[in-house]
């Protein structure tokens, strides 16, 4: 049994966007890696105050574009054996779990869309409970918020008495002090600027699949119909 025609090109067409599909599963898990293991993520969101941990809302997140790379490299090698082999039982299959995936990515853009600034709105209410507590000479919140200036290299919320604060109890960067950058800002860009990085490689992968459902699915069809020799 064997294609011809239109749905050879359709066969290897599907083989070679399954390819770049188990590599955009890779870069997915290597990006997510990277954000996980990423210094300034890491250092801020490992931090505790009274007890209390850093907001973990962001590493959530993380731990799922992990499993999403892991199994998007399993059903892109699904896809390239189906398509080579000329299998409909596989095709099929990939073709599920395509359906899920692209289900799963939709619900997950939703959410991170109506979320998007939860994260950093999270972090910034707990830089601003370490910030007034280290005002009433708190040693603990001290320590934290010191972390917090000299990961971010900012310091205080954009006042003149956070920066007068900062330069008594020495929690500000030296380099900061002349020109200081706002913590709330800082914040804000570091999260947002990460959520937009997944959120194109999310988008770049959702184009990917739809195009890989369809040609799935004109392969399947093309291999049910073809003469048996």
């Amino acid at each position: 049994m064997g294609v011809e025609g239109c749905t050879k090109v359709i066969k290897y067409v599907l083989f070679f966007f399954n390819f770049f599909f188990w590599l955009a599963g890779g870069v997915i898990l290597g990006v997510a890696l990277w954000l996980r293991q990423d210094s300034q993520t890491s250092s801020l969101l490992t931090l505790q105050l009274d007890g209390n941990q850093a907001p973990n809302t962001f590493y959530i997140s993380v731990y799922i574009l992990i499993a999403v790379g892991a199994v998007m490299m399993f059903v892109g090698f699904l896809g390239c054996y189906g398509a080579i082999q000329e299998s409909q039982c596989l095709l099929g299959t990939f073709f599920a779990c395509l359906v899920i995936l692209f289900a799963c990515e939709v619900a997950a853009g939703i959410w991170g869309f109506m979320n998007r600034a939860k994260i950093a709105n999270e972090m910034i209410n707990f830089y601003d409970a370490a910030y007034d507590k280290a005002s009433g000479n708190n040693q603990a919140a001290a320590t934290v918020l010191k972390a917090f200036h000299e990961t971010l290299d900012c310091c205080g919320k954009g006042d003149a008495l956070g920066i007068i604060t900062g330069l008594f109890q020495d929690i500000c960067p030296k380099n900061t002090l002349s020109m200081p950058t706002n913590c709330h800002t800082r914040l804000k860009e570091i999260f947002s600027d990460k959520l937009y990085l997944i959120g194109i490689v999310a988008l770049v992968v959702a184009v990917i699949m739809i195009f890989e459902m369809i040609f799935s699915m004109v392969l399947c069809c093309g291999i049910r119909n073809s003469p048996v020799y």
